[in-house]
């Protein structure tokens, strides 16, 4: 399968640090646009096919970071999903802990009072 294409948008995420990251929309170089440039002709002669390899070259690299730049951030935003979960998650267990540690107290406290008031009454 051949596709031909003059140029072409990529669009991924950057990523920018752990907690951030910002969307990114980059061109592909078009033909006209690499011939255009001087630089490439600077150390050997460039027909169409060459133009048309470094065109197809370019777009691979540029899927190939894009992909790599959206990796980072999608485990950035899993790293941080988890650090969260795990955050609530502790604080769920601490307050489960505290209501049942204060409903066991009323239950001694409620078990105390009636053996004291048993006692009291056969006095």
């Amino acid at each position: 399968l051949t596709y031909e294409f003059d140029s072409t948008n990529i669009t991924y995420n950057s990523f920018v640090n752990i907690v951030s990251y910002k969307p990114i929309i980059k061109a592909t170089p078009s033909a006209a646009n690499i011939e255009s440039n001087d630089a490439i002709f600077t150390y050997d002669e460039v027909d169409s096919e060459v133009i048309r390899c470094y065109q197809e070259f370019t777009l691979a690299n540029m899927i190939h970071h894009a992909l790599k730049e959206q990796e980072a951030s999608e485990q950035s935003a899993r790293m941080n999903a988890m650090e969260n979960a795990t955050r609530n998650a502790g604080e769920m267990i601490d307050a489960l802990q505290l209501q049942y540690n204060r409903t066991r107290q009323a239950v001694i406290t409620r078990e105390l009072i009636e053996i004291i008031s048993g006692a009291n009454a056969l006095d």
